[in-house]
């Protein structure tokens, strides 16, 4: 599953690299960007719940088998829709790259769950997310290099041909082992969860990704309006983190074992915010030689701290909840995301529409990230009491 999975990252990492900067070139403004990146997290908002019931005791390749397909197909649909000017079809196919996507998102973690010894899993978790960061990597040097040695090629060409390489992941899938979970007896019932556990484990992840749904999915488009960057230059800034990423999600398992949930999320996340306030301030001073040096490397510091608490919230939330509620907990946790940033988009959409700098907007992601590891911090002194 997880070489399948590095070709449907791979797809992913390549629009979130340069989806938007090739939109901002077709003639686009940021706010009718915004609203077409919204369209994808609808799609995952309404489906992701009922298909974490659904997935319940179920085998799961044959979900991972039509999200691989999916993916590449639609993206291909959508990069020809954008270059041949068949805008209207963009919604459409916003929320069916969305729909394919959460096939995997939601899946994912229960797969690994289910087949995984407790003891393997932090380094389980870890891999997983490790897939987002090696394709990050894969797509960003490649995007980079083609940039740098051809440049006739236009990034939507680029994006053709990445979307291509998608299919390959086909192959690995059709020779994943198929989990088969003992079958569920009875009926779901609303009442065979338990709710407090889940409400209490998904509330710090709502607040934070309501933060960063107002910024990581128009990050490019910070650079792109105030450095000027163009689609090479932001594919090299964000390999080189996803370098950054992967190296230290790897570690991550031995930063659980050594600091805990309690020190390992925390302090990785405290760092993070501090680096994305210092991130939005250098919009003020972007004349100056020395912002895009500084605003880099606070990207390249404010993403692997954020990611590298992810593997580690991710158990923890897993263990908090119990297995009986894991395939529910991953489901609303895939639909807080992409729901939160649905709305975050639409509230970009408005404040760039009001003309508010991307600065404002990011120092309101800050305030809900420090909240966020607040409400994280509570709930691992409540883990840790139920442990004992």
């Amino acid at each position: 599953m997880i070489k399948a999975e590095f070709f449907i990252q791979l797809i992913g990492a390549a629009f979130f690299l340069i989806l938007n900067i090739y939109l901002v070139k077709q003639g686009f403004s940021d706010p009718e960007i915004a609203n077409f990146i919204s369209y994808r997290f609808l799609a995952v908002m309404l489906l992701a719940f009922p298909l974490g019931i659904y997935i319940k005791g179920k085998p799961l390749k044959p979900f991972f088998m039509i999200g691989i397909l999916g993916v590449p197909i639609v993206a291909i649909s959508l990069v020809l829709s954008i270059k041949y000017m068949y805008h209207d079809y963009l919604p459409i196919l916003f929320i069916l790259w969305g729909t394919a996507f959460t096939l995997f998102s939601v899946c994912s973690l229960p797969y690994v769950m289910r087949n995984t010894a407790p003891e393997n899993q932090s380094h389980a978790i870890s891999l997983n997310y490790a897939t987002h960061s090696f394709g990050t990597i894969t797509s960003g040097m490649f995007i980079f290099f083609v940039g740098q040695f051809i440049p006739e090629i236009d990034e939507g060409n680029i994006l053709l041909l990445i979307s291509l390489f998608g299919f390959i992941g086909v192959y690995f899938l059709s020779n994943m082992k198929v989990d088969v979970s003992e079958p569920i007896k009875e009926k779901y019932r609303w009442n065979s969860y338990d709710w407090y556990l889940i409400i209490k484990a998904i509330f710090p992840t709502l607040i934070i990704a309501i933060g960063a749904g107002l910024t990581i999915p128009f990050i490019n488009l910070f650079f792109f309006h105030n450095f000027e960057i163009d689609s090479a230059s932001f594919a090299f800034i964000g390999g080189v983190s996803s370098i950054l990423v992967a190296f230290l999600a790897l570690l991550v398992p031995n930063l659980k074992r050594y600091l805990g949930f309690k020190k390992g999320i925390t302090y990785t996340q405290s760092i993070a915010v501090i680096a994305l306030v210092a991130l939005a301030t250098t919009e003020f001073f972007n004349d100056y030689w020395w912002a895009l040096p500084f605003a880099t490397i606070c990207f390249w510091i404010r993403t692997p701290l954020m990611n590298m608490a992810a593997p580690m919230t991710s158990e923890l939330t897993m263990n908090y909840v119990g297995s009986k509620n894991q395939e529910m907990l991953s489901a609303i946790m895939a639909a807080i995301w992409s729901g939160s940033w649905f709305f975050s988009s639409q509230i970009f959409r408005f404040l760039k529409s009001e003309g508010l700098p991307y600065a404002y907007i990011f120092y309101i992601t800050s305030a809900l990230y420090a909240f966020g590891v607040i409400m994280y911090y509570l709930l691992i002194k409540d883990y840790e009491r139920i442990e004992k």
